[in-house]
């Protein structure tokens, strides 16, 4: 989120809606089927499954599309890279390098104005530094930390790939615009105009073919046919002031979560129907989503009350609750290579947190620049990434 004000919602209005929305398809109640709501599923002729988006390469387990991603799994393209916390400074127009083996920062690298995210690249070779208001991306070079050339590319909210690698995909958020653009040398292929405000998360179905993108300020969900580079789908999400942020695929491909800091919770969708989703409540000003390295667990840092909360992909509910002690603003991050630790930012604290993902015990809180926000976490398993702070295949 570029502008760093708290707001707060009616706790009348919270528990309205969660009533309202308890029979909404999404939360474990069977959504629109035909046998949840008491009538007879007719039968279907199997058919086969639809093919994925040409060149993606397909997933390693059709029943777990994070496979790739289990611990020590490095490509070879990244095995020889140091292992580092990249912690983008939107106030202080830095980014601050973390050695997670000593929890210091050994660097501070500075970049463009208010940089948001830093994104590793399809290809895994670059770390993209999204410089919002600089209108520009600085590359970083994972194996020697050297920071290149910027790259002029306006509004660069936050950074995307597609999943055959074709394209970059920068949410333009102030612009009102999803742009593709050459993955390599960020020039401009097509750009789809939204009606909606504050384009800023996503994440792609299984097959790749069409992503979930959440608009944080006019509080919608567009759904976005990735071969066409369409808007196919948009809706306004249940809530009144609704401020969706990350987006995340459980382990199967069936469904979307979206984080929602004034919802304090979130959202549950089925991204095929792409039906009214139903509110999962977690806690004050939920941000991140992060998925476990075994695929059974997903982490979400609630960024108003200092909390994380565990969510069960099996079950189907959370089953933690982990406090930061001495409070603090947990934001957006990753998980370590080894599945252990739990990186988040401390958006309002110039912080970060370093979570063990057993215990949920604070390891280390580190002092770093202003308004810290996506950071990364690199290198992490997977074969390629699609963009944000690392969400890799």
């Amino acid at each position: 989120m570029p502008h760093l004000t708290k707001r707060s919602t009616s706790l009348l209005a919270a528990t309205a809606l969660l009533a309202a929305v308890a029979a909404l398809p999404g939360c474990g109640s069977g959504g629109d089927r035909p046998e949840a709501r008491g009538g007879r599923a007719a039968a279907v002729p199997t058919k086969a499954a639809p093919a994925g988006l040409a060149g993606m390469p397909p997933v390693l387990d059709p029943k777990d599309v994070y496979a790739a991603d289990r611990p020590g799994r490095l490509s070879a393209v990244v095995k020889g890279f140091p292992s580092r916390v990249y912690v983008p400074n939107t106030l202080s127009n830095t980014v601050s390098v973390i050695d997670p083996a000593t929890y210091k920062v050994v660097e501070t690298i500075p970049v463009g104005a208010q940089p948001q995210h830093v994104v590793p690249s399809w290809d895994l070779k670059t770390l993209w530094v999204n410089n919002n208001r600089g209108h520009t991306l600085t590359p970083i070079d994972p194996a020697t930390g050297t920071r290149g050339k910027d790259v002029e590319v306006h509004d660069p909210y936050n950074l995307y790939f597609t999943p055959n690698g074709r394209y970059a995909v920068v949410m333009a958020s102030l612009d009102r615009e999803l742009v593709f653009r050459d993955p390599h040398t960020m020039e401009r292929r097509h750009t789809e105009p939204v009606t909606c405000y504050g384009v800023n998360h996503a994440d792609f179905s299984a097959d790749g073919r069409y992503f979930i993108v959440s608009c944080e300020f006019s509080g919608e969900l567009l759904k976005v046919d990735t071969e066409r580079m369409k808007v196919v789908a948009q809706q306004k999400l249940p809530f009144q002031g609704a401020m969706p942020q990350d987006v995340k695929v459980s382990p199967d491909g069936k469904t979307f979560y979206v984080a929602d800091m004034m919802a304090h919770g979130v959202w549950v969708l089925d991204g095929d129907s792409f039906a009214t989703p139903g509110l999962l409540p977690t806690g004050k000003g939920a941000h991140g989503l992060y998925v476990s390295r075994d695929s059974r667990e997903m982490y979400i840092p609630n960024r108003g009350e200092g909390s994380v909360s565990v969510y069960d992909f099996a079950r189907k509910r959370l089953t933690k609750k982990w406090w930061l002690p001495d409070g603090g603003s947990p934001d957006m991050g990753g998980v370590s290579a080894d599945g252990k630790v739990l990186w988040l930012s401390g958006r309002y604290d110039s912080e970060v947190y370093a979570i063990d993902t057993t215990t949920g015990r604070q390891l280390a809180r580190i002092p770093v620049g202003g308004g810290p926000h996506g950071l990364a976490v690199y290198p992490q398993p997977g074969r390629y990434s699609l963009g944000h702070t690392g969400v890799f295949r």
